[in-house]
């Protein structure tokens, strides 16, 4: 939509606010309303004024002035919030120019996409995430200097198959790893998942299917179309409002937080990608798989770069908990046709060539999609500039491998403090045409370190106490 539509719509809708929305650096969106009287045109061209130094990984006090800039072409009906209430995406720029702030995740996106426009290999870059959740009936945490806790339940959890629930424990509740895929009533969520669809639909975002998947206790993933690099990582930050809001709305709670259950299968974000020109699509061809050339250098390319990738694809310390060798997630760095096991799978998407598509299978929903999918991008184009060979593929079950075969296939890094020491030494290719600056990889390594990794190391957890403190 044009300005002057935006406006038009907030007025049909009924709208009385405006909510303006933004992502922080680690991917979170932050808010602020305005009354719908103060959304003028002069609005889309000059934005408002906002304290940037109170914004996650962000500018100094000293520094602090920002403007936010409403996207015309991001603008939806919030579905909850109880005043009518038009919801735009909006971009961050510098007061005194007006220029991109290098910091705004989604400006990274856009770009990224300008830089692969640029380099005439393609003009739209496609990508669909599969963001995994939980949804939870309750969560209690705690961490003090001398404590700290964790517990997340849920009536379907196969843990609660002995308790006491009121006549209500029929003893439908799936089995450790066997939530993919039962029917009703095992599947207490059924109703709930329908209705993040169908909100989902509402903001005009295509659902494809939607169920539970493997873990006990609640796990789901719901599908939704693929779109352009911009597109697919606006309604990523949609989806997780929509499936946080319903949650909430059913007296629940949903995380995507990786890995929050022990001993069950973590939530992932496989990503497809494929890039097009002139409206063709550029992965099709007669090499391995039904590949193009094109195709099989952008595979190199996330190969190549994918220990630093994991730093945006995987940003959390949390993320490492589930990329462990010998379990669900694919941790070995190889490329198959139709194998789950690796870490860059091809789908069997039969002989339609605007089907073709690759998949990474490593990232999961905890990291910004605005960064995770630039990076991605970028490792991809890295990978077809300088003509990088993937290898030979992987056509065997990975997880099956021995020992000794397994130790020739490279891995993902081990834990976030490995990936950003991996970003620190590799990433020329994600600054090439400015779309990443050497300023936002400094500021995402000091982030990631000052307030997770060093964190987290000083922090005595409960397991070490089962461990050592009988020693």
């Amino acid at each position: 939509m044009k300005p002057s539509e935006v406006i038009s719509f907030a007025k049909e809708n009924g709208a009385k606010m405006v909510d303006l929305k933004f992502s922080d650096l680690p991917g979170m969106w932050q808010h602020l309303s305005i009354p719908v009287s103060q959304l003028t045109e002069e609005a889309f061209e000059n934005g408002f004024g906002f304290d940037g130094s109170s914004v996650r990984g962000w500018r100094n006090i000293n520094e602090s002035d920002m403007i936010i800039m409403p996207d015309p072409t991001a603008a939806q009906m919030d579905p909850f919030m109880e005043v009518p209430t038009l919801s735009i995406i909006c971009d961050i720029v510098l007061p005194d120019t007006l220029e991109a702030y290098n910091r705004d995740p989604r400006q990274i996106a856009k770009r990224a996409l300008n830089y692969l426009k640029s380099t005439g290999i393609a003009d739209t870059a496609y990508f669909g995430p599969e963001a995994e959740f939980f949804i939870f009936d309750d969560i209690r945490y705690d961490q003090t200097s001398y404590g700290g806790f964790y517990q997340v339940d849920s009536e379907e959890a196969t843990w609660n198959s002995g308790r006491e629930e009121g006549g209500s424990n029929l003893g439908y509740k799936p089995r450790h790893k066997e939530g993919y895929f039962p029917a009703l009533p095992s599947d207490k969520l059924q109703d709930i998942r329908t209705e993040i669809c169908l909100e989902l639909e509402k903001i005009g975002i295509p659902v494809e299917r939607h169920h539970h998947e493997v873990a006990t206790a609640g796990q789901g993933e719901i599908n939704f179309r693929f779109d352009t690099i911009l597109n697919s990582a606006d309604n990523v930050m949609w989806f997780k409002y929509i499936v946080k809001n319903v949650a909430n709305r059913h007296g629940k709670t949903a995380t995507f937080m990786p890995k929050p259950i022990f001993g069950e299968n973590g939530s992932g974000m496989n990503t497809h990608m494929s890039l097009w020109k002139d409206g063709e699509p550029l992965f099709a061809g007669d090499k391995y798989a039904g590949l193009s050339e094109t195709a099989l250098h952008f595979i190199g390319g996330i190969l190549k770069h994918a220990p630093s990738l994991c730093a945006f694809t995987n940003p959390s310390t949390n993320s490492y908990k589930r990329l462990v060798p010998g379990f669900e997630a694919p941790v070995k760095l190889a490329y198959s046709y139709k194998n789950r096991s690796a870490a860059l799978r091809i789908p069997n998407s039969g002989p339609n060539p605007k089907a073709k598509r690759i998949e990474f299978r490593t990232p999961d929903p905890s990291a910004n999609p605005y960064l995770a999918f630039a990076a991605l991008l970028m490792a991809g184009i890295d990978g077809i500039q300088n003509k990088i060979n993937p290898g030979d593929p992987l056509d065997k079950d990975i997880y099956g491998l021995s020992p000794e075969e397994a130790a020739l296939v490279p891995s993902v890094p081990a834990s976030l403090e490995e990936a950003i020491h991996n970003i620190t030494k590799d990433h020329e290719f994600l600054i090439k045409g400015d779309v990443f600056s050497e300023d936002m990889v400094s500021a995402w390594t000091v982030y990631k370190k000052e307030k997770e990794i060093i964190p987290l190391q000083q922090r005595p957890v409960p397991y070490e106490f089962y461990l050592y403190y009988d020693l």
